[in-house]
Formats: structure tokens, sequence, C-alpha cells
């Protein structure tokens, strides 16, 4: 070291990988990279940024008013009301400050110990009712985190609550002291868990600048490719944040360009489960659960750990399965053959964003639709089946058969053509890799229980907590990659829709036309049946109805889903299929309208003197393995 020069600071568990400054090459990809950015809508202009500071100040003046009242109703000497305090404290992704255009805020409401939680939904939520500007107002009170909802003058916000042991809230209160949570109830923890892991995150990074820079490219290419979703089993914001961190902690003097490479470097040959830790955990000696997998055997079936690092430590990637990771891992190996090219001169930032076409990866699919009668009921029901696909993912790959259960974060609304004017139906696609078995030249996969248990939990949890209503119902179907066009567009099928957007990441095209936004977070095994060989030709794959599914010639049919023993005399019948005009239609003695098991199809064709394999539309079924609702 020479003499005079200080040495470098020391950032997380280990020492840096590289001290190098950024050369002039490097600055200038960086400048490449932030307009490469700028047409997704990943930054917003000064109004922008000054209405949420401006809406931000006003709700903290809420608090404080609020606050005052409720002490004064709680009989606290006037001195102490004038200084009993009270704060908001934002998180997630504006605290980073890496947050979007058009993106929520989320915050929390400190309180001193005379506040009840139950005030803050009370007479806090009649305070906000009475300013014109809060729009959309809705408490969820028994949410595993509770949290009012609200716009205020155009901006989302969720609020969360926490009630700190002290007799007043300063303003320039530091959550990230351990000894703020002792004697607190586990809600109010949970809630400060986001500011004080977004606090610690910031705290423990060289540069805020450059972190901030290559979290929002990282942020728009996780979503770009279709791996932004902690809900589905990927990786949400905070996780990607300490990938990102911790990316910037190895490369301490790199800029944002030579980051992002940094990063695809280091977690494509990251041996998980190999935990991500930003610091040494430390013991605060309160008693809180922590990870550990020493001590929680429960742990050590993480597969892609990575440790928040505030106390008490949690891992933010526990919805992770084998075929999310998998996915990932490829994504990440994919990312550094792009930016290699990048650094070399080959390709431009832009390539690095594409998406990919999701609809030409796979042979097999399953499609998941969710119906309701009513657009708010479809708007509950689509937020609780799409919290439990995870279940059917794991569900599938406990499926000796199946090597990988790949579910594009993103739903699809079905076309107004194909659905009924009072019906709102969502649908999400699941990518299937089937095992190749040799000397098997087809295998009959039975997937019934598997798909049923995961409809059975769907509608049990609905029926739980008295949200199932008539018309919600769900519906699995087996396709091909050959009949994804009869559920969505065909230059959706074939990516031309997603390779021709000009920008605009923070948007989606529907069915319909209209914009969606795309800036939308175990169970034990199931049995399957063995597989059995069967003669060609031979595409099978059954799934759940309400009796056994007997077998064609090697084909079984999907049938529609009923929830079990719904109360209240509902229903489930599923929505009807997409209709395609070029089947012919069956002959006239069988019926038309009429829903018929396969034992009764092939009775009447016997009867009338039709050649199965010769009927258009049943062929097609067959082959396809749409559902057998109307012959």
């Amino acid at each position: 070291m020479l003499s005079g020069q200080q040495p470098q600071k020391h950032y997380g568990i280990t020492s840096s990988i590289s001290l190098a400054f950024p050369r002039e090459i490097d600055r200038l990809y960086t400048q490449k990279l932030i307009e490469a950015m700028k047409p997704f809508g990943v930054f917003e202009d000064e109004d922008e940024l000054n209405h949420r500071l401006a809406v931000l100040g006003k709700l903290n003046s809420f608090v404080k008013e609020w606050i005052s009242e409720i002490s004064e109703t709680k009989n606290l000497p006037p001195s102490a009301v004038m200084n009993v305090g009270g704060k908001i404290f934002t998180f997630g992704s504006y605290r980073l400050g890496v947050h979007t255009k058009g993106a929520d805020i989320d915050a929390l409401c400190v309180a001193p110990r005379h506040v009840e939680r139950s005030d803050f939904f009370s007479s806090f939520f009649e305070k906000l009712k009475q300013h014109d500007e809060i729009r959309d107002l809705r408490a969820v009170e028994d949410a595993f985190v509770p949290v009012i909802k609200f716009k205020f003058d155009g901006i989302e916000i969720d609020l969360l609550f926490a009630r700190l042991a002290l007799q007043s809230i300063p303003d320039n209160l530091d959550l990230r002291g351990d000894s703020l949570l002792r004697n607190l109830d586990i809600r109010c923890i949970r809630s400060l868990n986001g500011c004080r892991v977004t606090d610690e995150i910031l705290h423990l990074v060289p540069d805020k600048e450059n972190f901030r820079l290559t979290l929002r490219a990282i942020k728009l290419w996780a979503k770009s490719r279709g791996i932004y979703s902690n809900m589905l089993g990927f990786l949400g914001g905070v996780s990607w944040a300490m990938l990102v961190a911790r990316t910037c902690q190895l490369y301490p003097n790199a800029v944002a360009a030579t980051l992002v490479h940094k990063f695809f470097l280091v977690f494509s040959k990251w041996e998980w489960p190999n935990p991500v830790l930003l610091k040494q955990p430390e013991d605060s000696n309160l008693n809180l659960p922590v990870w550990d997998p020493r001590v929680n055997p429960s742990d050590r079936y993480h597969l892609m750990p990575i440790i928040t690092p505030a106390y008490p430590q949690q891992n933010s990637t526990y919805n992770v399965s084998t075929s999310t990771r998998t996915i990932m891992s490829e994504e990440f190996k994919y990312g550094l053959t792009i930016t290699d090219e990048i650094l070399q001169g080959k390709a431009d930032w832009s390539k690095l964003f594409e998406p990919p076409n999701f609809f030409q990866k796979y042979k097999h699919y399953i499609v998941l639709t969710a119906s309701a009668s009513t657009e708010e009921n479809h708007l509950e029901w689509v937020g609780l089946v799409e919290s439990k696909i995870r279940v059917l993912v794991g569900n599938l790959e406990r499926n000796e058969y199946i090597t990988l259960a790949h579910v594009n974060p993103q739903s699809f609304p079905w076309s107004k053509e194909n659905r009924n004017e009072n019906e709102f139906v969502s649908m999400w696609f699941i990518g299937i890799n089937f095992k190749k078995l040799e000397n098997a030249d087809c295998v009959n996969i039975d997937l019934t229980y598997d798909i049923q248990s995961f409809t059975d939990t769907v509608y049990r949890q609905a029926s739980n907590i008295n949200m199932l209503k008539d018309g919600m119902t769900i519906e699995a179907t087996h396709v091909k990659k050959k009949q994804l066009h009869q559920y969505l567009p065909a230059e959706l099928v074939l990516g031309d829709l997603n390779r021709s957007s000009s920008g605009g990441g923070s948007k989606r095209c529907s069915l319909d036309g209209s914009q969606l936004d795309s800036s939308r977070d175990t169970d034990s095994g199931t049995p399957f049946s063995s597989p059995t060989p069967v003669c060609k030709p031979c595409n099978s794959v059954s799934t759940p109805e309400e009796s056994t599914i007997p077998t064609v010639v090697g084909r079984n049919i999907i049938p529609r889903m009923s929830p079990p023993d719904l109360p209240n005399g509902l229903n489930g019948a599923a929505p009807k299929r997409p209709h395609s005009p070029s089947l012919e239609e069956p002959p006239k003695k069988l019926k038309d309208t009429e829903q018929v098991s396969v034992t009764e199809l092939i009775n009447s064709c016997f009867k009338t003197g039709c050649d199965i394999d010769k009927f258009p539309k049943v062929h097609l079924l067959m082959e396809f393995y749409a559902p057998l609702t109307m012959l």
C-alpha cells in the first residue's frame, strides 16, 4: 500500500473480487445502458418525483395530526401531546430509489406505545375518508401484514402500521436498531421488517447511485424475461436488490455497466443452495425465529436462499422451486452471454431486455383458467388462484415423469369473442417438459391427482375465508403448442407482438387491445399413476374428473373441473372453450349439446356406425387434449 493511502473499506462477508476503478469505456457503456432503459419508463421526471414528495409530506402531516388527536382522547397531558410525534417511513422500490413511472409507494406509519393498531384501522381510516384527494380506500386488517390501501392524489399507497414501545416518535428516528423490536407483537415486527431490510441494504452497498442504476437494469431484465414474481416462485423486488447489492460488494468501485455484467458472471456460477448473505447474521437475543439451517431442519430444504440482512434474518426466496431455480439459472447464463456480446461491441443493451418467446419454448402446456361472473368477484378470485399456482407447480414437479414446470407470470384475459358478456376470465400458461424414456414408444401419464389436489386447495381456502361465490370456477387443460392459437392471438404465440413492441416495459397488450399493467407474489406430495405403455399413436396426459378417466387407444381427454362439495348449491361449471370454426359438426345421431363421457361417445359411434378415429371433432379433442365439454 502506498504511503498515505487509505485502506479500502471492506464490504460484505468476504473480501472484494476486484477493486478496479472504471475506465472511460465503462462509463460510455453505462451511458448507453441508461439510454436503452429510458423507453421502458423506468425513470420518473422531476415533476413526478416532486409530486411524490408532496404527497408523502401531506400524509406525514395527517399522521402527526391523528396521533395528536388520539393522544388527547387518551388523556395524555398537553405537554406530552405536543411532543408525541409520529412519522411515515417508506420502503421497497421507492425507498431504494428504483421505482418506475406510476409505481405505488410502500409506506409505514410509526406510532408511540399508547396508539393501538385498532386505532389505526378505525379512527385513522375515518380521517383518511374525509380527504377529497384520497380515493379507493380499503383496509385489509386480517392480512399476514395488515395494510390500508388507497390512492392519494393519483399515487397508490400501501400503508402499514407499527407501534413502538416509545413515549414519542422523533423525526430523526432510525429503525435499524434491533432494540426497537423488544416487546413488540409479531404484526408490528413484520410491518417494520420492510423498512429495516431496505435501510440495511442501502447501508451495506459501497456506492448507492451505482447500486440503484444496476438494480433498475436487473429489475427491467427480470421482468422482461418473465422471472420477476415472488408469488409464483421466482424472485421479488427485495431478492433482486440483495443479489445486486452483493455484486456491488464484490466490485465496490465498478460502474453500472460493469456491475450488470458481473452480476450475471457471479450468479451464473453460484453454487446453490449456498446462501447469499450481505453481512454475517447477528443474534440480538430477542428469541425471534431466524433463518438457520443448523437449527431449523426446514431451512435445509430451501433451494436458493437469499438472506435478509436485518434481524430477524429470513430467507426471502422460500417460494423458489426446482423448476423456477432451473429457469433462473438458465437466464443468468443467457444474460452473461448477452452482456459479453454487449461489452465486446457485438450487440446493444436493448438485446438484454428482449422478452423470450415462452409460447414456442415447450411442446406441452397446461392452461389454467379462473372465471367469475362479476368484475369485482373476478379480481378477488384471480388474486387467490394466482397465490396458489405454485402449489400446482410443486405437484407437477413431484411427478417423476415431469422434468420442468414453467409458469409464465403474465396472466391473459380471454378475448371478448370467446366469453359470455357476464363472464370474466383470466388465463395462465405453464410450460411442461416430460422426461424422455428409453425403450418406451408411448407413455400414458396421469396428472389427475396433481391437478385435482391443486383445485381442491384453492376451493377449500376460498370456502374457509368465505370468498367462494356462484360463478367462481377453475379449469386446467393440457394442450400442445400447436393448439395455443385457440387461446391466444397468433402473433402472440409466434412472438411477433412482443418483438415489435417499442419499449413500454410497464405495459402489455391484452387480447382485446386494451393495456394491462405488468408490474403485477408446502404442500404434501401427491400420488400419481404409474405410466402404462400403450400402442401408437400416443400422446396422452390424464387430468382430473369426478370419476375414473378411461383410455381410448392410448389417448385420454381432459374433462372440465368442478369445485368439490361446494356449499349453498354453487355449481362448478367451467367456461366454454374457444370454438374453432374449422371443426366439422358431429353426426346428428350424437347429441350436440349434451356432455357425454368417453364410454358413451364410443358406444354412440358403434351404434351409429361412425368410425371414432375418423370423427373430426372427437379426433381433435383426443389429439390436443381439450376438455370434453359440449360435443
